[in-house]
């Protein structure tokens, strides 16, 4: 990224949002950022710690968020069997999607979650009320352009009356034909309606799409095919299906450790061949090209990649959920003696204090002020230690004047 980012946006017209992500991702953990100095008391060694940049699509950051979220998750699980739920958009859609991320992703959620209660309420499938947790993703293991949503839900849900738990059949949730033509009936619905609305823009290969009659033509060939729905019940249980989401609620696309070798010029990543029996293959890539694939997968500021519906929605959730327990007969894991408690946020007097700290310019008064991980030393193992030097975080102009491009 630092070595190659400049000449990308270069060469296309990149947005305001990807120069940002590039500029924050490139400064990460360097000296661009600011940082503090650790001394351990007990053998006297230095460590030099710079910030981290805390974008969500970075592939180093986010480690605490995605714990907690996980733990999260898990507190809330029900002891029923739980369903893996794929909803994919045809690549037909992919560049127009490109054009307007905002909108049609926020539509493939829509469609998905609206397919999948509907289906789940009629009584000739399940007649319940079910529930999901839905995580966006837009990459390929090429990290080509391929969006789709994974979705975690539990086998059955609240009959429609209130009274009882409907469970789903053994291994079954909903047929995946019906779902597949019902999901694709929505979207493209959805899709007609925001360009009779004027919601979409067009530009580059899509400029023509702005003719009703090309539209049309599209809208004709995407209505001709079946479009994908996977729904299984994962081998491994739900608890392996979250920690594989957990890898991508808090970043985006490629995790480090896919990348073998990078000798400057060109990039080697593992990905997993899933035409070719799920065959381990390594790809070989110009490291602009591989920027570019990157890019791709930077979603609009504001945009929940992450979101919860029907019994799982974010209000209330407790209440819903102790109903769920109540009506399958059994006990919340906090009355079993174990907390569910999830690390809760700082107390707001505590963050009131940080902005006016932050405000007034004295970030040493502020990192010595607020709670942290205690440093524990890479040599003796000393988790005595005191921080000697404080460097601001840039911020305003600042910022505006960082170049991470030729950074050392």
């Amino acid at each position: 990224m630092r070595d190659h980012g400049a000449r990308h946006l270069s060469v296309t017209h990149a947005c305001h949002r990807v120069q940002a992500t590039l500029k924050r991702l490139a400064s990460c953990r360097t000296e661009l950022l600011g940082g503090h100095v650790v001394l351990c008391n007990g053998c006297g060694d230095v460590r030099y710690l710079y910030h981290s940049c805390g974008d969500r699509h970075c592939p180093a950051c986010g480690g605490t968020k995605r714990s907690r979220w996980l733990e999260a998750r898990r507190a809330e699980q029900l002891p029923v069997p739980y369903f893996h739920v794929v909803f994919t958009l045809p690549h037909e859609l992919s560049a127009l999607i490109l054009g307007n991320r905002k909108a049609l992703y926020d539509l493939l959620f829509e469609a998905s979650w609206q397919t999948l209660s509907e289906l789940g309420a009629d009584p000739k499938h399940m007649g319940a009320q079910m529930g999901a947790v839905a995580v966006l993703h837009t990459w390929g293991q090429q990290m080509e352009h391929h969006p789709h949503v994974h979705m975690i839900v539990p086998g059955g849900g609240i009959s429609l009356d209130g009274t009882s738990w409907v469970a789903s059949r053994p291994r079954f949730l909903l047929p995946v034909k019906v779902m597949g033509k019902l999901f694709r009936g929505k979207y493209l619905a959805g899709l007609r309606q925001a360009y009779v609305s004027g919601e979409l823009a067009f530009g580059g290969s899509t400029t023509s799409l702005s003719d009703p009659a090309t539209f049309e033509a599209l809208m004709s060939t995407l209505y001709a095919k079946d479009w994908v729905v996977y729904a299984k019940e994962p081998f491994s249980g739900p608890d392996t299906m979250l920690k594989y989401l957990t890898g991508y609620t808090h970043r985006v696309a490629l995790s480090n450790y896919r990348l073998s070798k990078y000798d400057g010029s060109h990039v080697s990543l593992s990905y997993k061949d899933y035409a070719d029996g799920c065959q381990r293959k390594e790809l070989r890539l110009e490291a602009c090209e591989l920027v570019r694939r990157f890019c791709l997968h930077i979603v609009p500021k504001g945009l929940v990649r992450v979101r919860h519906f029907g019994i799982m929605t974010h209000r209330d959730r407790g209440k819903r959920l102790a109903k769920c327990r109540e009506l399958l007969g059994v006990k919340a894991a906090s009355d079993n003696g174990l907390s569910t408690k999830v690390s809760a946020k700082p107390p707001l007097l505590l963050a009131l204090l940080f902005a006016v700290m932050v405000t007034m310019g004295t970030p040493s008064l502020v990192w010595k002020t607020l709670p942290h991980p205690v440093e524990t030393c890479r040599k003796c193992g000393s988790s005595d230690s005191v921080t000697v030097w404080q460097g601001a975080r840039p911020s305003g102009h600042r910022w505006l004047e960082v170049n991470p491009w030729n950074s050392t």
